[in-house]
């Protein structure tokens, strides 16, 4: 994984990458009716775990496609690809 993240940076189309530790050191939090909830991990009802992720700046949905089918990790898991969104307060009212 560490030559392909670098040849992503190499290429100039890495933003971000990192791990992520597992759910089990995990929180959930969710705020309903003013009430704030907070849940450690693990969650049981999980079926899929996320176990990193690559930031890219890819022009189109078929270069990102090509570029996680050249991912190692997609031998032994699920690559998933998405596009970026902007969070504005207009979704929030």
């Amino acid at each position: 994984m560490l030559r392909f993240t670098q040849d992503l940076q190499s290429r100039g189309l890495l933003k971000a990458a990192d791990s992520l530790k597992s759910d089990t050191e995990g929180a959930r939090l969710e705020i309903r009716g003013g009430k704030r909830t907070v849940l450690d991990g693990p969650f049981a009802e999980s079926k899929e775990m996320v176990g990193g992720f690559f930031l890219l700046n890819c022009n189109t949905r078929d270069e990102a496609l090509a570029i996680a089918a050249e991912c190692p990790a997609a031998e032994w898991a699920t690559i998933e690809v998405r596009e970026s969104g902007r969070v504005t307060t207009e979704k929030f009212q």
